[in-house]
């Protein structure tokens, strides 16, 4: 893959060789946001369209779109440092692309959010700055106690006990197994594409197209997974029921407190799978990683989405913002 040269600015092409210098600066965070790891941008990007450069001391991630330049992180480092390559970031993206709507920062969690606001507020300098940047809220990361999951205590997981009864009952030969890419690949590929049939079979004709292009970004996704599972520290379990995968789960630790969920597919025919594999990677999180709270990511402004995982009733929600220049 090539890099970009904007200015003197050199863009490289965000892949496994990025992961060291972002770890680095990540580091330095401490975020139960599920967009600050390196894994949870590499799997979902498509090859080509990521590059890094390293911006005042800061680690600047850009997403290269139809020619478009954007960035999907604010620049990771000091907060002096940041400020300072924020601008420049604008620039560089002002310079490549050909509109503005498409010069903007993503994925900004509300910590450095306020940060970035607070900071600007205090100098007449930064407040000018400031006049130049609109800062809009734009999703939530639901986030959940390990414990909720577990126990699923109360009427208001009512369902979800009932769920993962019904599918112990139905499944008693079920297995859960650490997922291992040399023995799961070939059956987690063939749940990957059942699902895929069964979701178009109840698909309306007008969603075909998104679907389709969710799809291919969710296909490169699970065999990049597959491919560098143990290069990126991820954690997974497998269901398996009469010998084939029928379910698989992928995260990874965002802190010493936070897990997070990437990738979850079950079969849709098997009633209750999706509950019970949520709840059995609690226990592992919980058990062998000592985490207390899990992240599911966004619903990237799905409405169907956006109820499944209020449903787990989440502790916190994060607000993310998006950083336009007007």
């Amino acid at each position: 893959m090539s890099f970009l040269q904007i200015n003197q600015y050199e863009l490289l092409p965000f892949d496994l060789a990025a992961k060291p210098t972002m770890d680095r600066y990540l580091a330095s965070l401490n975020l139960d946001t599920s967009d600050y790891t390196f894994a949870a941008n590499y799997l979902w990007l498509s090859g080509g369209s990521g590059f890094y450069s390293v911006i005042e001391n800061t680690f600047c991630f850009f997403l290269l779109t139809n020619g478009e330049l954007s960035m999907l992180l604010p620049p990771i480092g000091k907060q002096d440092d940041v400020i300072k390559a924020i601008t420049i970031c604008f620039n560089l993206m002002e310079e490549n692309n050909s509109a503005q709507i498409y010069t903007k920062i993503d994925y900004v969690d509300e910590f450095i959010a306020s940060v970035f606001v607070n900071e600007l507020e205090e100098g007449a300098e930064l407040f000018d700055l400031l006049e130049d940047y609109v800062i809009e809220r734009t999703l939530v990361d639901y986030v959940y106690d390990c414990v909720d999951l577990i126990e699923l205590k109360g009427n208001a997981f009512s369902a979800k006990r009932n769920e993962i009864n019904k599918f112990k009952r139905i499944n008693p030969s079920y297995e859960v197994d650490i997922l291992d890419t040399n023995r799961h690949t070939p059956g987690i590929m063939e749940l990957l594409n059942k699902w895929i049939s069964d979701r178009m079979k109840y698909l309306p004709v007008e969603q075909t197209e998104a679907f389709l292009d969710g799809i291919h970004s969710e296909r490169i996704a699970v065999k990049r997974m597959l491919n560098d599972y143990e290069k990126l520290n991820l954690i997974g379990l497998v269901i398996i029921i009469d010998g084939k995968v029928k379910g698989f789960t992928v995260g990874e630790k965002i802190n010493v407190d936070t897990a997070s969920v990437i990738i979850e597919k079950t079969d849709f025919d098997i009633l209750g799978c999706a509950q019970f594999i949520f709840r059995e990677f609690a226990k592992k999180l919980a058990a062998e990683y000592g985490v207390s709270h899990i992240n599911v990511g966004d619903d990237m402004g799905f409405e169907n989405l956006k109820k499944v995982k209020m449903s787990y009733r989440p502790s916190k929600l994060i607000p993310k913002y998006t950083i336009y220049k007007r």
